[in-house]
């Protein structure tokens, strides 16, 4: 299982992101907060020194005005020897301002008294630079939560889902052939008992379906087997006989040959029942099997003039059951012998291909997503919808694919991609 899929990891990245958000959101708040914090403590300082500074010049018309590395005084109209404010701050009205001169951000403050206007400059050199490592700070702090609950979340998510883990090493271990051990009975009687309680009667339902469904294909093939033999006999008793006219041994010659197909299909239809088919598969001779489906449906062409050609550049081995690859050759045959009025039908095989090609009545570009669908009929059909679709499921079955190509009243392609031994 990649771990970028499992439900631990995406746990521990959703509690992960949750640190990360509360701690953004708890990283802004200070900051906000420090910085609202220390505007004031400055505005406050620089309305004291503003006062204090009125104070003193009303007793010392002489008294000159701040300069210090972090506060700036000056007064308007200034004395000789005092020095002169800004020129851009000189003309603001009185209150508190901010502005930058010679790339340094100062705080300033303006009052107005006895004809006099008074500038102090407030310094945020020191300030703005705590502002910067209060950023730096509050961004580690907001990494190191988001892996601080990633980390955790992991450590706790490996313990809250160990219960879903052992459920689903339970679950996988269990054969769809047999009724579930109790499972419930292992797991806490919350969520995950109820998920285990679940899974025990699905499980239970499962296997009963498998059993009718074997009961039910054991009794149809053994009812099947006797009339099947029967007729088989039959064909073969009056075959015996060499004085019956040749259009009569045709006849039972087919009859004889539609038992035949009856027993191999119902016999593949067995194993398409099964879960597993191992054991039946085995190397089969693929370009025997077509010259065999060729020669047994030659008489659906009747006397139609229409050219049959098989090209055979390799003869590859396919490991199935014989049954249901010839399933799949006599379904592609068929058709084309089928539906084809006159012209051709080319066969071609090579090592990993199998092709039908005909000049028959086609299929319609809207029908061709379809033709493969279970009960699925065309306009033209004249099967039960069964064929193609369970040409479909066998090749599914063995990894294969199964492709058609069609242009209605040109003719049809079908191509069968198989994987030799």
């Amino acid at each position: 299982m990649r771990f970028s899929r499992s439900l631990r990891f995406r746990v521990a990245t959703a509690f992960a992101a949750i640190g990360g958000v509360i701690s953004l959101v708890t990283a802004i708040g200070l900051y906000i907060g420090v910085r609202d914090a220390g505007e004031r403590l400055i505005d406050e300082t620089l309305n004291a020194e503003m006062q204090d500074y009125l104070s003193r010049r009303s007793r010392n018309p002489n008294s000159l005005p701040p300069a210090t590395a972090t506060l700036l005084g000056y007064v308007l109209p200034a004395r000789q020897g005092e020095p002169v404010p800004p020129a851009d701050i000189a003309t603001w009205p009185s209150g508190l301002h901010e502005i930058r001169l010679g790339g340094i951000f100062y705080r300033v403050a303006i009052a107005d008294r006895a004809g006099s206007r008074y500038f102090l400059l407030y310094n945020e050199t020191l300030f703005r630079e705590k502002q910067a490592s209060l950023i730096l700070y509050l961004a580690v702090f907001v990494v190191l939560m988001t892996i601080l609950s990633g980390g955790l979340a992991l450590w706790l998510a490996e313990r809250v889902i160990e219960p879903v883990k052992e459920l689903a090493r339970r679950v996988r271990d269990v054969r769809l052939d047999t009724h579930a051990e109790r499972l419930s009975e292992d797991f806490p009687h919350d969520e995950v008992g109820e998920l285990a309680q679940t899974f025990e009667q699905t499980l239970n339902r499962l296997a009963d379906f498998i059993d009718r469904e074997r009961a039910f294909t054991a009794d149809v093939s053994h009812e099947l087997r006797t009339p099947i033999a029967v007729i088989h006999g039959a064909a073969e008793v009056l075959l015996a006989d060499e004085a019956r006219p040749a259009e009569d041994r045709q006849r039972l010659q087919r009859i004889e040959r539609g038992a035949t197909d009856m027993a191999d299909l119902s016999t593949a239809l067995l194993a398409m029942a099964r879960e597993r088919d191992d054991e039946r598969r085995e190397p089969v001779d693929l370009a025997a099997l077509i010259e065999e489906s060729i020669e047994k449906h030659q008489h659906l062409l009747g006397q139609r003039p229409v050219d049959i050609s098989l090209e055979i550049f390799a003869r590859p081995r396919v490991a199935a059951d014989v049954n249901l690859l010839a399933i799949v050759i006599a379904n592609l045959i068929r058709n084309s012998f089928t539906y084809t009025e006159r012209g051709s039908v080319r066969i071609r095989l090579d090592e990993q291909i199998l092709s039908v090609a005909d000049t028959g009545l086609g299929i319609p570009r809207a029908a061709l997503d379809k033709v493969f669908q279970r009960l699925y009929k065309g306009a033209r059909s004249e099967g039960a919808g069964i064929g193609l679709s369970l040409v479909r499921k066998i090749c599914d079955r063995y990894g294969w694919s199964v492709t058609l190509d069609s242009v209605e009243g040109q003719g049809t392609r079908a191509e069968l991609r198989f994987i030799p031994v």
